[in-house]
């Protein structure tokens, strides 16, 4: 299985992130920009061997589950505080 350059898999992340989830080009790249600041994908940049198209495949998955974690938990904690505030 062929590597990619680090630049091309962060690439091909996005584009996954855009056809996996009908995302538009914008909100991927925001989200690959914040899992690259949290240090996401350090291992990558060390490790060509981790930068393949299956592996982009994967970590879209990953990003976008983590993304959706957060929300449900933010809208959660919203929730309590509005009740609270009653």
């Amino acid at each position: 299985m062929s590597t990619l350059t680090y630049e091309a898999f962060l690439d091909e992340v996005t584009t996954v992130l855009t056809e996996l989830y009908d995302l538009d080009d914008e909100a991927a790249i925001k989200l690959v920009m914040a899992a690259q600041d949290a240090e996401f994908f350090v291992p990558h940049d060390d490790h060509e061997a981790m930068r393949t198209v299956e592996q982009a495949g994967k970590d879209a998955v990953t990003l976008f589950e983590r993304k959706q974690n957060r929300q449900q938990t933010q809208e959660k904690q919203q929730q309590r505080v509005r009740q609270k505030n009653k």
